[in-house]
């Protein structure tokens, strides 16, 4: 008895059918996207703030030494006021420190000299040394606490500015009235709050939605261009020119590799200033760094591959102003070098996106422009009560608890080997995130969370 030979399985010649995963993304993305400028549109600026606060105002008659000291023990932006006319006068922040403190290093030989003169300078005197320096003197911005936060998220972006005073006017004097601040922090914070279900859509890499600066074009005398770079052994007088002639707040610190080894701040110069360092300007990048507070949060960074999700999951957590793009693992594989300088993403570029102003949607890193480097001033040491939102429950009453858990840890700080390096890293989702944040079939819906007019209030964010 022969065996009879097995018979083999004919293949299937049928096509198998392509996915549609990466569409479906995209359209939920977008939807995500939509829902969330509908959500902006629907909320009012006022509702951004929590509970309590307090603002603080200076006469514009307040000499410049006295203003400085306030400006160091509660912020980095303070709004100055006309008290004569009942008017608003601008605001005063770390840039107006940096023109000072170029102007005497200019005009002055010693700093008894400058010591002497600030004891009688004036606040509303500063846009005199704004004009001798030949900057740009900043627009006075307003906006009502009842204008939506997407009419007030436009008026920031257009406008490059990093902040918007809230002013009213009193029915009983006529009299200007400043109520708060609005800073892109916290209405991106606001977002990542009340829009959760819809950023867990919003999955798509940084770059490839446009969102940032990127390295493109170098140059011998700047292989990173358009981003300013110096190194540890530049001086703190041509990083505080870069900050003045090109309207940015953050030159990131590179090796002779490009690898980044730190950040040198707008914020780092209020370090000067509080030793009395008027003429410090003069002190390496290196040195003026050993200065550095040690609570210092460290520089964050994030790969070129990172989603949107994760950045604003991020901003929800902890107060972040900007995030310096490095080369990865991909860009290891093709022949690049991991941790070298790739770009740099400011919130500005974040809130250009979300509000759909201009460029949303483009594929390739966005144009460099002032507007788009390092456009945040600065970076906040203390907290405000950024926590303490106010939630309405199911049956309409208020019942007074964070809307959100704080993580039981912080994001962790990675220490340089030579102490000079402090790095944070966008964390990968968890596993419990990944699924939560599968494409949905159906269109995302926002859940908003309200705050009582009547009681909302909290301390202007002295955002840098």
């Amino acid at each position: 008895m022969t065996a009879s030979p097995r018979s083999k399985r004919r293949g299937s010649v049928r096509k198998r059918a392509g996915s549609h995963s990466a569409p479906a993304q995209k359209e939920n993305h977008d939807q995500s996207l939509l829902a969330i400028r509908k959500f902006l549109k629907s909320r009012t600026v006022y509702d951004v703030f929590p509970i309590s606060f307090r603002l603080i105002v200076l006469d514009v008659e307040l000499n410049v030494k006295k203003a400085l000291q306030c400006l160091l023990l509660n912020g980095a932006c303070v709004p100055p006021y006309t008290c004569e006319k009942g008017e608003f006068a601008g605001m005063l922040t770390v840039l107006d420190i940096i023109h000072l403190m170029q102007y005497y290093w200019r005009n002055t030989s010693t700093y008894d000299d400058a010591a002497e003169d600030v004891e009688t300078f004036k606040l509303d005197q500063l846009r005199d040394i704004e004009r001798e320096l030949g900057v740009a003197q900043p627009p006075l911005l307003r906006e009502h606490p009842t204008s939506t936060l997407y009419a007030a998220a436009t008026l920031l972006i257009q406008t490059h500015a990093r902040r918007v005073p809230l002013l009213d006017n009193d029915t009983e004097t006529g009299q200007e009235v400043i109520v708060s601040v609005l800073t892109q922090y916290r209405l991106l914070k606001f977002i990542s709050i009340n829009c959760m279900k819809e950023i867990q859509h919003l999955q798509l890499p940084l770059r490839a939605l446009g969102i940032g600066t990127y390295v493109t074009n170098p140059t011998a005398e700047n292989p990173f261009h358009p981003i300013s770079v110096a190194h540890m052994d530049t001086s703190v007088f041509d990083v505080v020119h870069m900050f003045s002639e090109k309207s940015i707040s953050a030159v990131p610190i590179v090796d002779a590799d490009g690898i980044v080894v730190n950040l040198y701040e707008t914020v780092d110069v209020i370090t000067l200033v509080r030793l009395g360092a008027f003429q410090g300007l003069s002190l390496t990048v290196r040195e003026a760094l050993n200065q550095r507070a040690k609570d210092f949060p460290g520089v964050v960074i994030c790969t070129a591959s990172d989603s949107l999700d994760k950045l604003l999951q991020l901003i929800k957590r902890r107060r972040v102003h900007r995030l310096v793009v490095v080369e990865g693992e991909e860009e290891e594989r093709r022949g690049g070098k991991k941790g070298r300088l790739l770009g740099i993403i400011t919130l500005s570029d974040v809130l250009r996106y979300i509000v759909g102003v201009p460029n949303i949607g483009a594929t390739e890193p966005t144009t460099p422009s002032a507007s788009t480097s390092f456009s945040t001033l600065g970076r906040e040491r203390h907290s405000s009560g950024d926590d303490a939102w106010s939630e309405r429950s199911r049956d309409g009453s208020f019942d007074e608890r964070p809307h959100f858990t704080p993580p039981s840890q912080p994001p962790p700080i990675v220490e340089h080997p030579s102490g000079e390096v402090e790095t944070v890293e966008l964390p990968p989702a968890s596993e419990e995130e990944a699924a939560e944040s599968e494409p949905a079939a159906e269109a995302p819906k926002v859940e908003v969370v309200e705050v009582p007019a009547e009681e909302d209030a909290q301390e202007p964010e002295p955002e840098p």
